[in-house]
């Protein structure tokens, strides 16, 4: 840890410092040595790196449990403590929060926006053409915000626009701000390489 005077009374830290330190080196070691590729190098690092992990996670509980909920002794451990609340993605136009693909192909998921005393709400959207302008609208009104709403038969690859509206008692809000998003076909998507897989946050000491 980075500083132990602030934990004085209390227990002896399961995991001896010295221990950390010569665990984490090591770590480091095989981390250099797995990087031409070679299997068993690689196998090597993994194993360190759960070696690690399990060494710091008792560390973390040991921290937590005895900075006396002050938070000025905890983060003189070193550790950092986990955010309590999610960051939230700005909505894409006042009346879309997000679009994103379905679950299959030519699908799209609209998540709307709450507007204040509505009844239901309306979402269209029409291909983009090759001048830039939208072609034939399509209309599907949903109920609530929740859940999204699934827009089918789009063509992979084109580029849509699409726009919502609420629907009131005295009558409809204005269309939002255009919002283009291209079709995608299933399986089209690909999950990127994870960047720094071989990081591990480690308290100084």
């Amino acid at each position: 840890m980075k500083d132990n005077s602030s934990f004085s009374g209390a227990p002896a830290p399961p995991v001896d410092m010295p221990a950390l330190k010569a665990a984490t080196d090591l770590l480091a070691a095989k981390i250099a040595a797995a990087a031409d590729g070679g299997k068993t190098a690689i196998a090597e690092k993994n194993h360190q790196k759960e070696v690690v992990a399990k060494l710091l996670v008792q560390l973390a509980h040991y921290v937590e449990a005895n900075c006396k909920d002050d938070i000025t002794i905890f983060l003189s451990s070193g550790f950092t403590p986990a955010a309590s609340t999610k960051n939230t993605t700005p909505p894409v136009s006042e009346s879309i929060r997000k679009i994103e693909p379905g679950p299959n192909s030519g699908q799209m998921l609209v998540t709307l926006m709450k507007f204040p005393g509505a009844a239901s709400y309306l979402v269209q959207w029409a291909p983009v053409g090759s001048e830039g302008a939208p072609g034939s609208w399509t209309t599907k009104p949903a109920a609530a915000v929740r859940p999204p709403v699934l827009i089918s038969g789009l063509t992979p690859g084109t580029t849509y626009v699409f726009q919502a509206r609420a629907v009131t008692k005295t009558g409809y809000s204005d269309w939002s701000e255009s919002v283009t998003r291209i079709a995608v076909e299933l399986g089209s998507l690909s999950s990127p390489a994870k960047a720094g897989e071989d990081k591990i946050s480690i308290p100084r000491m």
